[in-house]
């Protein structure tokens, strides 16, 4: 596979990146060599633990369809992605917009390709802004002139922080964005989020993804037991059925708690 030309300023195509990551397992072609030999090692780990990250990958994309759909008929009509990833099928402003014309959609993120792609995909949507920003500076990204611009917090507003928690180690620094994040949110607002989940698996056996991911400027890759990632949703009440695999998720099978997977739920903000 021949790669991506060119290289955006600031862009070290030798460093793998977690968007490109993301975006080869779904299937896509916006990756470098270093992005496709690192995402390699983690799919074939995760093979031998019984669940290739790249249908996960697909599972946790196809919960964030139905999330956003749910969230639109429940009257929202304002999204914030943050940890967006690289542009691919039903994102959010697509799901949005089919369900509601009038939602306007910010999409956050700090990978440089991020931007350039988002910002080319998203020029002839009027509604729809490309922040660049930090889900460990939420202040930071909610305070952005250009979110001030696009979004209305005294009205309901949709975060979605889909599968971006998991680089992030600390627990508390974790409840600390939320609770940022929260704190800007009226009665009506939801929460989108969903986590890798390590299922009946020792957690050790997670090592060599996370020896995969220190290489990345993510710095780190945790798994999470169901306990701690339905305390995310502190302050919210959840829309059925709760936190489940994504691909439960109003949708599919019968929840499996013992194989890993991706926990999905949606919470709205009381």
């Amino acid at each position: 596979m021949n790669d991506i030309r060119p290289v955006p300023r600031g862009i070290d195509p030798t460093v793998p990146s977690v968007a490109r990551m993301y975006d080869f397992y779904l299937g896509g072609k916006d990756n470098y060599a270093s992005d496709r030999e690192a995402a390699a090692q983690v799919v074939e780990t995760s093979s031998r633990m019984g669940n290739d990250i790249r249908v996960a990958a697909r599972q946790n994309r196809a919960f964030l369809g139905r999330a956003i759909r749910a969230v639109a008929e429940a009257g929202v009509r304002q999204f914030i992605d943050i940890g967006a990833g690289l542009p691919t099928q039903e994102n959010v402003h697509e799901v949005a917009l089919r369900a509601a014309p009038d939602s306007h959609v910010v999409y956050v993120d700090n990978d440089p390709i991020v931007l350039v792609h988002a910002r080319a995909l998203l020029a002839d949507h009027p509604s729809t802004r490309v922040v660049e920003g930090d889900v460990r500076d939420p202040a930071g990204v909610l305070d952005h002139p250009d979110v001030a611009r696009e979004i209305d917090f005294s009205r309901p507003v949709a975060v979605v922080l889909c599968a971006i928690l998991q680089f992030i180690p600390d627990d508390a620094e974790v409840s600390s964005i939320l609770a940022t994040v929260r704190e800007r949110l009226v009665p009506g607002s939801h929460l989108v989020i969903s986590h890798p989940f390590a299922g009946e698996r020792p957690d050790e056996q997670f090592d060599s993804v996370n020896d995969v991911y220190t290489r990345t400027p993510s710095g780190s890759f945790t798994i999470r037991d169901s306990k701690a990632i339905q305390e995310f949703f502190t302050g919210t009440e959840p829309l059925e059925p709760g936190l489940v695999p994504v691909r439960s998720w109003r949708d599919g099978p019968p929840p499996d708690f013992t194989v890993p997977c991706y926990l999905g739920g949606v919470g709205r903000v009381i």
